[in-house]
């Protein structure tokens, strides 16, 4: 890896600014000054300084984000707020992307990564990963819209989903748990238009096996723990 790309993804500045601070000598490999941008080095196996301090280097960055509404799920936007924006300057060093999508006004479970092998892990139709949705619906939901939902529902453009998992909450039944292992446009809003029904509110409460940490606020983020990143790697 060459020098400017590894110090400035490690929080030292732009590509430009770490040609300055090279200059001055403050980088070494294996104890010996290196000033050139253009020189490469192994973060695996050399031992990387800058001013004296210890260069700790990691590839990827993987994290669960609570998002908000009306931000989109893009890197960037020319009017619109993105999750990127949401994320600190140190990790935004990383160029992280989302994984999947939610539509603008839907909040919840997002993850973002730099890592694209494991985010086509987690995207990947064959792998079916389920994601499970708090849907709050402008009517109570019937037993037969419910009955319909669990059996799979013709879409408007003719798409016939897969059996989803439905669970109420409470009593209310305008409050519901979908569970569905697909990814169309609009598809929860959609499959419940099929049978008669409107979305009011959308908020997606887990990926797989890992649900939405309750501690995080809206628009707030954590890293992942490395449990939770092989749980995805071996297909969980």
């Amino acid at each position: 890896m060459r020098v400017d790309k590894l110090l400035a993804h490690v929080g030292y500045g732009s590509r430009k600014d770490v040609k300055q601070l090279l200059k001055k000598g403050l980088f070494t490999v294996n104890g010996e000054v290196v000033k050139s941008a253009k020189a490469h080095v192994d973060p695996e196996t050399d031992d990387l300084a800058f001013g004296g301090e210890p260069i700790l280097y990691r590839e990827h960055l993987y994290v669960m984000m609570h998002k908000p509404a009306g931000v989109l799920s893009a890197t960037e936007d020319v009017s619109e707020r993105t999750v990127v924006d949401l994320l600190e300057e140190e990790d935004r060093l990383f160029q992280p992307f989302p994984v999947g999508r939610l539509d603008k006004d839907t909040t919840g479970l997002l993850l973002l990564t730099n890592d694209g092998k494991w985010a086509h892990g987690i995207t990947s139709p064959a792998r079916k990963i389920p994601k499970t949705y708090e849907v709050l619906t402008a009517e109570p939901v019937t037993d037969e819209m419910a009955d319909q939902l669990q059996q799979g529902v013709t879409l408007d453009d003719g798409y016939e989903t897969r059996p989803a998992g439905v669970a109420f909450p409470d009593e209310s039944r305008s409050r519901l748990y979908l569970t569905i292992d697909e990814g169309k446009y609009h598809q929860v809003k959609r499959m419940l238009a099929a049978v008669g029904n409107h979305v009011d509110g959308l908020k997606r409460i887990r990926i797989g096996g890992l649900p939405l940490d309750e501690s995080l606020e809206a628009g707030t983020y954590r890293e992942l723990t490395e449990k939770e990143i092989e749980a995805f790697q071996n297909g969980q």
